[in-house]
C-alpha cells in the first residue's frame, strides 16, 4: 500500500512515515499543499493523509482540486477541532477527520478501516495457484505450508500479486516497495527477488517468479517442464 502525507510540520510528518513504514507502507511526503496537490494527481496513492493549514495552498483547497480528479480516500489530520471544520472536510469530500494530537495506534486502525472500504479495495484474502495470501494476518503459505516472510519479502510478494500475470519492471519494484528512485548500479530489487524465490519457489515444482529479461519479473504460474530450456 502507497500512502501520501502532505504535511508542513517536520516532526509530525518524520513520526507518521516512521511509523507507517514499519508497518511496511510505502510513504511520501509533501511539506505544502502545491506540491502535495501534484503528487496526489501524478502519482498511484491508496491513500492520503491531509493537514489543513498548509503553506502554498491549504488542505481545503488541495481536497477540492483532488476530488475534480480522483477518488483517493483522504484522512484529514488537523488541529482545528472546531464541529464546524470536521463537517467542512467531510463535505467537501474528506472520507474522515482526526485531530491532533492523536494517537499513532488510532491512526493506523483508522487508515485500515479506510482502506478496507475503499472502492478500490484489494482483497484480503488473495490466492494464486497454491499460494494463500492473508492480508489480514499477514500470512502466506503454499500447498497448505506456512512461509515465513520479513516486511520488505512480504509488501514485494503482495506487490507481485497485485499484478499477477503483469510484467513489471524493476523501476516500478523499487519505487512501490523500497520508495526510491531505480538506480540501475543498485541491485537491490535482484537480491530481494533471490530472497524471495528461495523461500516461495524453490521448495515447489510450480514456479510463481519469472524473470523477463531486459525488462523486469512477471508474477504467475508455470510449471518448470513447460518452459523452453
Amino acid at each position: 500500500m502507497r500512502i501520501l502525507i502532505v504535511e508542513d510540520e517536520p516532526k509530525t510528518a518524520a513520526y507518521v512515515r516512521k511509523g507507517l513504514s514499519e508497518h511496511a507502507y510505502v510513504v511520501d511526503v509533501a511539506d505544502n499543499g502545491i506540491e502535495g496537490l501534484h503528487l496526489a494527481t501524478s502519482g498511484s496513492y491508496d491513500l492520503i493523509l491531509l493537514d489543513v493549514m498548509l503553506p502554498g495552498a491549504d488542505g481545503w483547497t488541495v481536497l477540492e482540486a483532488l476530488r475534480r480528479q480522483r477518488q483517493t480516500p483522504v484522512l484529514f489530520l488537523s488541529a482545528r477541532d472546531a464541529v464546524a471544520d470536521r463537517v467542512k472536510g467531510l463535505e467537501l469530500g474528506a472520507d474522515d477527520y482526526l485531530v491532533k494530537p492523536f494517537a499513532f495506534s488510532e491512526l493506523l486502525a483508522r487508515i485500515r478501516t479506510l482502506l478496507r472500504r475503499g472502492a478500490a479495495q484489494v482483497e484480503q484474502h488473495a490466492r494464486v495457484a497454491d499460494l494463500e495470501l492473508d492480508r489480514v494476518r499477514r500470512r502466506v503459505s503454499r500447498c497448505g505450508t506456512r512461509i515465513d516472510l520479513t516486511a520488505k519479502e512480504y509488501a514485494l510478494l503482495d506487490y507481485f500479486v497485485r499484478h499477477v500475470g503483469e510484467v513489471v519492471s524493476r523501476t516500478l519494484i523499487a519505487e512501490h516497495v523500497w520508495d526510491m528512485n531505480f538506480d540501475s548500479d543498485t541491485n537491490v530489487v535482484d537480491v530481494a527477488v533471490r530472497r524471495l524465490r528461495a523461500k516461495l519457489d524453490d521448495p515447489f515444482a510450480t514456479k510463481l517468479i519469472q524473470t523477463i529479461r531486459g525488462v523486469g519479473y512477471v508474477f504467475e504460474p508455470r510449471d518448470p517442464r513447460d518452459q523452453a530450456p
